[in-house]
């Protein structure tokens, strides 16, 4: 089996790379007590129609693949844009109440029916019932059920003079929770903490998923060429040992015709913040990662981090 490709960078500062694999290399069953992650890195364009048909076949290569957890990228359905959010919305159900979806969700609900996979459905824009949008990932379980979904709390609104200007909030409204969806025990068990791109920048709230018992972290996020080689591996490291868990980072690969230009290197990160499985650039790919759960419970028993927190003192005074 051949490593996922990496950056030299990463490779030169990572002495720890257990359970990676590419896209290119035969798929092989995972081994006991191990949970396979699928990361999507999909290229997405303005025809949503043509987005969903793209996103289908990339589903379909991650479950002939072995994955039991699949991963997508952050707002695949649409063009990363504020003024598109409203345009390409559509309703998800909450969770458990039986009602309809948009034609993204249902797609995500009939691959994960018909493949008997979990899938994190990067992120949508969601027209919600009040009226607003919102950047909504979903979690849907083997059974088509939607269990979980997170509106992203953090909305990305920045201004690098000279170099990028986005403020999500001109057309987004924001979440206000940590979301956790528990893992099957036939899964290793544990839980999913799903949150979006900007949310990895708060380490509070990847400690809020792990208080609520989140084992594995996935951001799916459409990091941007200007802050994506600074801080996007460097961040999913950082958040992988505050919450000593694994993290699943999903980015859109880069379309050359978008006004927004993603930055990619999706990557996949252990609970000791060793990366794992990468894509080694900013092209479409499927990444595959063997995630040893055991070792997220090795890793906190050797540092007691949450029962060790004094939160009294974080405050000012």
């Amino acid at each position: 089996m051949l490593l996922a490709r990496l950056p030299r960078a990463v490779l030169a500062a990572t002495p720890l790379l257990a359970h990676a694999h590419s896209s290119s290399s035969k798929a092989a069953a995972p081994q006991p007590a191990t949970l396979r992650v699928a990361v999507v890195q999909m290229l997405v364009g303005g025809d949503k129609a043509a987005n969903l048909a793209r996103c289908a076949g990339l589903l379909e290569r991650a479950c002939d693949g072995g994955a039991q957890l699949v991963v997508l990228p952050e707002v695949w359905n649409s063009p990363y844009a504020v003024d598109q959010f409203r345009a390409h919305a559509e309703p998800i159900a909450e969770p458990g109440s039986g009602g309809s979806d948009g034609p993204s969700v249902e797609l995500l609900r009939r691959v994960a029916r018909d493949r008997g996979v979990h899938i994190v459905g990067g992120s949508v824009p969601e027209l919600g019932a009040d009226g607003r949008v919102y950047n909504t990932a979903p979690v849907v379980a083997p059974d088509g059920s939607v269990v979980a979904k997170h509106r992203k709390v953090h909305l990305f609104d920045i201004d690098v003079p000279g170099r990028i200007r986005f403020f999500e909030s001109e057309t987004l409204a924001a979440g206000d929770e940590a979301t956790v969806a528990p893992l099957p025990a036939a899964l290793g068990g544990g839980a999913l903490g799903v949150a979006i791109c900007y949310d990895m920048r708060f380490a509070e709230l990847a400690i809020s998923m792990r208080a609520k018992g989140a084992t594995v972290l996935v951001y799916p996020g459409a990091f941007n060429t200007v802050t994506g080689p600074p801080h996007y591996q460097l961040l999913a490291r950082a958040r992988a040992l505050d919450a000593q868990a694994y993290v699943v980072a999903a980015s859109p690969a880069r379309n050359p015709e978008s006004d927004y230009q993603a930055y990619g290197y999706s990557v996949v990160v252990d609970p000791w913040g060793a990366p794992v499985a990468a894509v080694d650039g900013h092209h479409e790919d499927v990444i595959f990662a063997d995630l040893d759960l055991a070792k997220v419970d090795a890793t906190r028993a050797s540092m007691r981090l949450l029962d060790q927190r004094r939160p009294e003192t974080y405050v000012p005074k």
